[in-house]
């Protein structure tokens, strides 16, 4: 009950939302980017892998090369205006996800004034954008593929610890992000097992329906899923770490307490129902005076 109140209180779905937005802004230009830096050193195509990966086909893999692949002789244009570009796009990703950690354990927000941070953090997102791409190279298969998954979900949960630690100000400990990072890495693998079913179809239907804007569109899709595992994971993970708090003083909720909570949690649904009526009405009435 306290995951649910602890989602709500965070908007759980609008914040999710806002980070997949974030999100398609800040990984579409890193894996141009990354790929026309990493060109001469490493064989890294973006729009190549996640095709293998997911096993696209038709128009949807002509509309994931399109968005992903440069334009001949374009390698050469990446410079000051592409690395600028760049950099505003992470840092929005940043923001909107410092935003969820300081929402999710009740802390002041920075804003710009975290600014050093998140660019401390825009490297290190690089870093896990490889690693797991090319952890995920689906030729593995067997016991390489096994070996593969586990060391996918241990960089994710690195990842994830340090992502709220550095994001926050430093203002989380390691220790109380722990829950967190193993959650969210652990859920995101599943996420990505269910994706490699789905996401054929999605990108395909988009994609022939409306070309390259349908393959944003199935981004959108695809990464608003992958926010909301997100999203609840620092609510599992928070509320998971206050648990293991308690136990180690000893304190366990009253049956007044566990009420209280489960009130909270109706009532906060309730208000969110009767807001989202609201908004649906005030639509109808426009829509019937136009």
């Amino acid at each position: 009950m306290r995951v649910v109140g602890r989602f709500q209180r965070v908007v759980g779905f609008d914040r999710s939302m806002a980070l997949a937005s974030s999100a398609l802004t800040a990984l579409v230009p890193i894996s141009v980017l990354l790929g026309a830096l990493l060109g001469n050193l490493v064989h890294y195509d973006a729009a190549e892998r996640i095709i293998r990966r997911y096993e696209l086909t038709g128009a949807g893999a002509q509309a994931v090369d399109s968005l992903f692949s440069p334009a001949e002789g374009a390698g050469a244009s990446v410079g000051v205006f592409g690395v600028l570009f760049l950099t505003i796009s992470v840092l929005s990703f940043a923001r909107a996800t410092q935003r969820l950690f300081e929402q999710a354990w009740d802390l002041k927000p920075l804003s710009v004034r975290n600014t050093r941070n998140g660019l401390y953090w825009i490297p290190t997102l690089a870093v896990y954008v490889v690693s797991t791409t090319l952890l995920s190279t689906p030729s593995r298969s067997g016991g390489l593929g096994v070996v593969a998954a586990a060391g996918e979900i241990a960089v994710t949960a690195v990842f994830l610890v340090w992502s709220g630690w550095i994001l926050s100000a430093k203002r989380i400990g390691a220790r109380e992000l722990l829950p967190f990072g193993a959650t969210g890495a652990v859920l995101s693998a599943v996420y990505s097992l269910g994706a490699s079913i789905y996401l054929p179809r999605l990108f395909n239907s988009y994609a022939s329906r409306y070309g390259v804007v349908g393959a944003v569109f199935a981004m959108i899709s695809a990464l608003f899923a992958a926010m909301l595992v997100l999203v609840a994971s620092a609510a599992l993970g928070r509320e998971v770490a206050d648990e293991l708090d308690r136990i180690r003083r000893g304190h366990r909720p009253t049956d007044h307490e566990v009420r209280q909570e489960w009130d909270s949690v109706v009532e906060q649904t309730r208000s969110r129902w009767r807001s989202v009526r609201k908004q649906t009405a005030r639509r109808q009435d426009r829509g019937e005076e136009g």
